[in-house]
């Protein structure tokens, strides 16, 4: 029985390690690592034996969905924060978190085999930041409008940047535990 949980926490550990890699791409990689692990925590009962504990706590998961949770809110508000820092009006940050989530939706479409949703998203942040900025009353040209949205694309960039340490943690976390008994 025990090759049973070995080649479980292995294919888990590749799994897992791919779902990284999406997250590098911007792709919800740390979604679908937790949904493996909430999935192999429910199919315990099946392939463990009655007297072993399961293969995570729920402990553990529920301290990893917060982590993945905090990585969300990071990346959603980065490129807020850059256009901010690069000296944006609220409606350039407004525009930039919105223009983010079009892109990325959008972006999925786009013919670049896994990179189109990152590339959606950061073209999105940038035309969200520039669209808001050019629209305030008081710019008189398009030229001040460029430097918040460079600050926006920036910000978003770092921000998806950002959740790759936090996807490792949550890989780390996951994999010692699997092992871990």
């Amino acid at each position: 029985m025990d090759w049973i949980f070995y080649t479980v926490g292995i294919a888990f550990s590749l799994l897992g390690l791919g779902c990284v890699l999406l997250v590098a791409l911007g792709l919800p990689g740390i979604w679908i690592m937790l949904g493996l692990g909430f999935v192999l925590e429910f199919a315990d009962q099946w392939y463990l034996p009655a007297d072993q504990s399961q293969t995570f706590s729920w402990k553990i998961l529920i301290a990893c969905v917060v982590l993945a949770l905090l990585a969300e809110v990071l990346e959603f508000f980065a490129g807020a924060l850059g256009a901010k820092k690069a000296g944006s009006s609220k409606r350039g940050m407004i525009g930039a978190v919105i223009g983010g989530l079009v892109g990325a939706v959008l972006g999925t479409g786009i013919p670049i085999p896994v990179f189109g949703t990152l590339v959606g998203a950061v073209l999105g942040t940038f035309s969200g930041a520039l669209l808001g900025e050019m629209t305030r009353p008081d710019i008189k040209s398009a030229q001040q409008s460029l430097k918040p949205a460079l600050g926006a694309t920036v910000g978003k960039i770092l921000g998806t940047l950002a959740k790759i340490p936090i996807a490792l943690t949550i890989w780390i976390t996951l994999c010692v535990a699997v092992f871990w008994k």
